[in-house]
Parts: structure tokens; C-alpha cells; sequence
């Protein structure tokens, strides 16, 4: 959950899931399905969630199906009483989820400007999505350190593809209120234990009420169950991202019945058998 409002001193903590966009047979996007899974996935236990992030292809998305897609999760976060993480500027989300700059690798001093800059203009808090596969730029402990030191901005998604060096050290020396989130869904039991806050986490959709107890059992020290349940969702993670994320994460919730379609938009494609076979046997479906 987030407390403290728009404050600098935000506490990002728990299990936030990226939404998926369903969509129905026509290609539209359907929005009372959209609703549906929201409330589902907060009932089995998540603490907020996130609208247009990665997982819910906001590129191949028109403006006013984005606009869409807001207005809905913002109305159940609302109802809720629960965070809502945008993708963009959106003037009813506790935070927005703002990219290191993509493409150009301005350096870890450009890095530093540009969110200075965003943080100074920006109407909520910031979390830095840091995923350097995508994006070109690695960033190093220190500089994101640097980061969070900045006014409004709350925290990071730290989705290196790895447990690394770097967040290793951050995690042992993070600025006042600046809390790390585990990007990568595979790291997160490992992660938990060495003091990150949560995780903005696409697996969720799926076995959400497990997610939501490993992250309770890391806080509470229950070190066994932890350690059960991070083995076998670091497993069924890895199934659900064999392909690019979300398709499989859509074929497992269509094969469920939660979202009409299994659809995901050019340029990705529908997930494969195997892939469906597989993650469907490690969720317990």
C-alpha cells in the first residue's frame, strides 16, 4: 500500500499488479472484463496496481482507449481505497511510473537531469522504472541513490534482469523514503529478503493470494514459508515470462475464464501451447 499521499515520504510497500488489457473478440478492449479482474486481484489480496505499464501495451493502445483504461482502474483503486501507479502523467493516480530515458543513454548525469526535471514539474510522486534492457542505460547504486534523493520521487522498479551488485548495495543504504520494488517478477523472494519494499509484479495476476502471502511472510520473518513459496512462484514467473510478456500471462487468465480473449496487439503475438502448458501446470490450474 501507499501512505502519506503525495508526500515525499510515500512508503511504497506490498504486491502492485501491472494490469493486462483485455481484450474482446471484436479487438476492443473490454472494459467491464478489465473492471472485473481489478477487483479480483485486490479481493485475493494485492495492495495496488498499476494502469498502462508495460504489461497493458500502452503503445498499441489509442489515447482514448489509454484515457480508457485510467478511468476504470482509477474508479476501482478509488472504491478500494488503494494506490493507483499510472504510466502517465494522470492527475487521479498516487504515482506516476516514469521510464529512465529510452534509446538516447544520456549518461547517469542526463539520467539525474531528467528526473530532477520531472520531479520539479510532475502533480504526484515518481517511481523510476529502471529496466536497462529496454531502455540502454544502466544506472549504478549511486546515481540512483542520487535519484531518490530527489523531492518526489518515492521509489524505483528495479528490473535489471538480475540480482545484481548494485541493487544489493542499495538495498543496504536507500535514501530516506525511497523505496525499491522488484521489477523482475523471478527475483522477487530474494529481493524481499534483502529489504525491498514489494514488487510491481505481472506474475500476480496469477496465484495473486500466494504473492500477497510471500511478501507477507518475508515482513513478518516467517523465513519457511517465504522460502517455499518464493521457490515455486520464481517458477511459475519464469513460465509466465518464457514469452513476451503478457501473452502468456493472457493465455493463462483466458484458460481460466477471467478475460474473453487471449489477444495481445501487434507486434507481439498469442502465446504457444507449450508455453500456455506449461505455466497452466505451475500455477495449480
Amino acid at each position: 500500500m501507499l501512505d502519506g499521499g503525495q508526500a515525499r515520504g510515500m512508503e511504497l510497500t506490498g504486491v502492485l499488479v501491472p494490469m493486462i488489457t483485455p481484450f474482446d473478440e471484436s479487438g476492443a478492449v473490454a472494459y467491464p472484463v478489465l473492471e472485473r479482474l481489478a477487483l479480483e486481484i485486490l479481493e485475493a489480496g494485492a495492495d495496488g496496481l498499476v494502469a498502462l505499464g508495460t504489461t497493458g501495451e500502452p503503445g498499441a493502445l489509442s489515447q482514448p482507449e489509454r484515457h480508457g483504461v485510467l478511468d476504470v482502474l482509477a474508479k476501482v483503486c478509488a472504491a478500494r481505497g488503494v494506490p493507483l501507479i499510472a504510466g502517465e502523467q494522470f492527475p487521479r493516480a498516487a504515482a506516476t511510473l516514469s521510464l529512465v530515458p529510452p534509446f538516447v543513454r544520456p549518461g547517469p548525469e542526463g539520467v539525474v537531469a531528467h528526473f530532477t526535471a520531472l520531479a520539479e514539474a510532475s502533480p504526484v510522486p515518481l517511481v523510476v522504472y529502471h529496466v536497462p534492457a529496454r531502455t540502454g542505460q544502466p544506472l549504478d547504486a549511486a546515481t540512483l541513490r542520487r535519484i531518490g534523493g530527489l523531492d518526489r520521487v518515492a521509489g524505483v522498479k528495479y528490473a535489471t534482469g538480475a540480482l545484481d551488485a548494485d541493487v544489493i548495495a542499495l538495498l543496504a543504504g536507500p535514501p530516506p523514503g525511497f523505496r525499491i520494488l522488484a521489477g523482475d517478477d523471478v527475483f522477487l523472494s530474494p529481493l524481499l529478503a534483502l529489504g525491498a519494499a514489494g514488487g510491481i509484479l505481472a506474475s500476480a495476476h496469477i496465484a495473486t493470494d500466494r504473492f500477497a502471502a510471500l511478501f507477507r511472510a518475508w515482513r513478518d520473518g516467517d523465513v519457511g514459508t517465504a522460502r517455499k513459496l518464493g521457490h515455486g512462484l520464481a517458477r511459475l514467473s519464469a513460465a509466465l515470462f518464457a514469452e513476451p510478456n503478457p501473452a502468456v500471462v493472457k493465455a493463462v487468465l483466458h484458460a481460466q475464464g477471467r478475460i474473453p480473449t487471449p489477444s495481445v496487439r501487434p507486434p507481439l503475438l498469442p502465446a504457444s501451447p507449450q508455453a500456455l502448458r506449461a505455466a497452466w501446470e505451475l500455477a495449480g490450474c
